[in-house]
């Protein structure tokens, strides 16, 4: 599993259906916006493991301004959105290859063991929709944007 992960101060998700009104489907205050894409060697294993990561990452200040807090000691969100195309391979030629990124029927429970595995372990997670075009909006703090790979 590969994340993109952005501190930010707060975030929302919307999904777009067809013939309706955009539909808001998670919003969080401070902590993390993760978009993670799902490979096909990728298991309820890698999923707990990204969960632990996202929840102990420690990119938030202490009170000497130091990055060495995590959202599981700030009491930080996580808005958690799918995103395949972070397995897009753009080396060759000008249009990306998704190849490697694992198929929706794959994916889709995995994202959503992600998101069960930060609930049980007490975190507070938002979601997108999967399978929807999504709009995500963020106001990212720093900037402090991160690559995870489990």
């Amino acid at each position: 599993m590969r994340a993109v992960v952005q501190r930010v101060t707060s975030a929302s998700v919307r999904t777009l259906l067809p013939d309706a009104e955009p539909v808001e489907t998670g919003r969080i205050g401070p902590g993390l916006v993760a978009l993670v894409g799902v490979t096909h060697d990728d298991g309820p294993a890698e999923a707990e493991k990204l969960a632990s990561k996202l929840l102990h990452l420690r990119i938030f200040s202490d009170e000497a301004g130091a990055m060495n807090l995590s959202c599981a000691d700030t009491g930080g969100a996580l808005l958690v959105v799918s995103q395949f195309t972070l397995y897009g391979d753009t080396r060759k030629g000008r249009r990306p290859s998704f190849v490697a990124a694992a198929g929706p029927e794959a994916a889709e429970p995995l994202i959503e063991h992600l998101a069960e595995t930060l609930r049980s372990l007490g975190a507070t997670v938002a979601t997108g929709r999967f399978r929807t075009h999504m709009q995500v909006s963020l106001i990212n703090d720093g900037p402090i944007t991160l690559e995870l790979e489990v």
